[in-house]
This record gives C-alpha cells, structure tokens and sequence, in this order.
C-alpha cells in the first residue's frame, strides 16, 4: 500500500456530487466519505462515524480522528506528504477533511458541490490543524 494507492482511489470521488454524510463514490460523498473511500479501497477497516452535523462540534471530528486504529497523528503538520489525511478549520474548530497529494488537496467540498482537487495554496494550508498517516504505508 502506497501514497499513490490512496491518491488514486480518492481521485476515483472526483466529480461526485456532494452530499452531507453521503458514502457512496458517483452518488454523493461528503469530506469524511472521501476519506472513508479511499482507506477502504486498500482494504483497511476504519471506523465510520456517522450520524453528525453539517459542523462538528465538541471536538467530535478531532475525537473520531484520534480514534481510527489504522492512522497516527503526526506530530508536526509541516511534514504532510502524499497520502497523509488533512484535518482542517474553517471557523472554529476542526470541521472538514481532505487527502493531500502533496502539493494539492483531494475533498468533498460543498461550496464547490461536489468532490475536487486542487493545489494548497497558502488560505487552504492556513486551515490544516492536524495531519494523519495511513499506518503502513510504503
């Protein structure tokens, strides 16, 4: 299991309407099915959360995050790379998720409407808060 495992099965969401705990990749996704997607893809168990708000609150999104058996925190977001699962604010506290393909971000975005990818410039590096890595990778 490569970066460019994950990078490619996230890029499979690509296109997908956006809709709010939606799961399923041609149909609606939202920013943690992406995420959800692409680590099952490989074959690895994640625990899915469902049943939460359009913006997680009480540090629930952190909580499910730090949770998942088959990922670890780094402890320093500036050694992000290809693969490596974005946690991200927009206001407040964490809320949003994306892949990082190394110079660029794979996510469900609802102000877009649907999933895409983009380069992180520095607004979308300024909102990353946490960075995670898929156990494993090679």
């Amino acid at each position: 299991m490569t970066a460019d495992d994950i990078i490619a099965a996230a890029r499979d969401c690509i296109g997908t309407p956006f809709a709010h705990q939606g799961r399923v990749v041609g149909v609606g996704l939202d920013c943690a099915g992406v995420a959800v997607h692409a680590v099952r893809a490989l074959g690895v168990d994640v625990l899915d959360v469902t049943g939460y708000g359009r913006t997680p609150n009480k540090g629930r999104l952190t909580a499910a995050m730090d949770a998942q058996p088959m990922i670890e925190r780094l402890p320093d977001i500036a050694d992000r790379s290809a693969g490596d699962i974005l946690l991200m604010r927009f206001l407040g506290e964490p809320q949003h998720v994306g892949i990082c393909t190394g110079s660029g971000i794979i996510h469900a975005y609802e102000a877009v409407g649907a999933c895409c990818e983009h380069d992180i410039c520095s607004k979308w590096a300024a909102r990353i808060v946490r960075v995670y890595r898929v156990k494993g990778l090679s």
